[in-house]
């Protein structure tokens, strides 16, 4: 599969890695962009922490919770432009179609859609509000909790957290879910624990790791079992970066998280992080070509 010029560029974008590097990753992937970038990652060339292919899209993220505090709902609704998700009717509907979510629990987005907004579907009131709008939405996920739950927005809608305990979150205890809230919101773990990653993404993880090591001379005449153990080694060090309760605690890098919420008395059991936009590719717009096409 060829590649052009432009591949090389955004290889480059999404991995931070020098201009022929990405060209010959490119070169030794046969054009192919995700196995680019594991080359580069086997190479040590590019870090796991580097999240590929993350464009920001316009929208919001919602956060709402019921006025009986027992549900609550994280929402992302798309929309093309920063001044739409700012404009009022279009925030009114997102909060009203989050609490559709809270009442109605639907299944999906599909179900979301076809549910009642008032005396029509949300989908129909968000046709509506295109037309009166005059720019393209699109409601994308959301999640929905009961029970015990901490809610964090950060940056007027661009990320939102919800945390959910085993037990109540009253005081000390809701102040440390906020905290760890807080950090989801920063760092972004992959995964609550190290139990939960899938094995399949620890083993793949594993390879990575040892073409790294492989690829340090000084390694070259270790035996097959000091490799092993070096690959422990790091796989914890993954563990560290990517799972929330093996995490430093931001606030104290002498605890560990599940240390911290231990100290006050809470079990995080699941967490939800929506960033807006993450993962969509956001339309460039060529200012001149636009105004040479409205002189016209």
């Amino acid at each position: 599969m060829a590649f052009t010029a432009s591949d090389v560029k955004t290889l480059r974008e999404r991995t931070g890695c020098g201009m022929m590097d990405c060209k010959k990753a490119l070169t030794d992937a046969n054009g192919d962009m995700d196995k680019a970038i594991e080359i580069l990652r086997e190479k040590g060339l590019a870090t796991a922490a580097k999240k590929a292919g993350r464009i920001a899209s316009e929208g919001i993220v919602k956060v709402y919770m019921s006025d009986d505090k027992k549900v609550s709902v994280l929402l992302e609704v798309n929309s093309e432009t920063d001044f739409v998700a700012k404009n009022n009717e279009f925030q009114d509907f997102v909060t009203e179609v989050a609490k559709v979510v809270a009442d109605a629990n639907p299944a999906d987005v599909e179900a979301l859609k076809a549910t009642k907004l008032g005396d029509v579907t949300v989908d129909e009131a968000l046709t509506a509000l295109i037309a009166k709008i005059g720019e393209n939405m699109n409601i994308r996920r959301f999640a929905r909790f009961e029970g015990n739950v901490c809610c964090y927005s950060h940056g007027a809608g661009r990320i939102g957290v919800i945390v959910k305990a085993e037990d109540a979150l009253n005081d000390e205890a809701y102040e440390a879910a906020r905290d760890v809230a807080m950090q989801i919101a920063a760092i972004n773990p992959l995964y609550l624990s190290k139990d939960v990653v899938p094995e399949a993404d620890v083993e793949h993880e594993k390879r990575i790791i040892l073409a790294q090591i492989k690829e340090d001379p000084k390694n070259a005449n270790k035996p097959e079992n000091i490799l092993e153990k070096m690959v422990g080694g790091k796989i914890n060090k993954f563990f560290e970066q990517n799972c929330l309760l093996q995490q430093e605690f931001v606030k104290d890098g002498d605890l560990k998280v599940e240390q911290y919420l231990a100290s006050k008395g809470v079990k995080l059991v699941d967490y939800v992080r929506f960033e807006k936009g993450e993962g969509l590719e956001k339309k460039e717009e060529n200012f001149a070509d636009e105004i040479a096409k409205m002189v016209q």
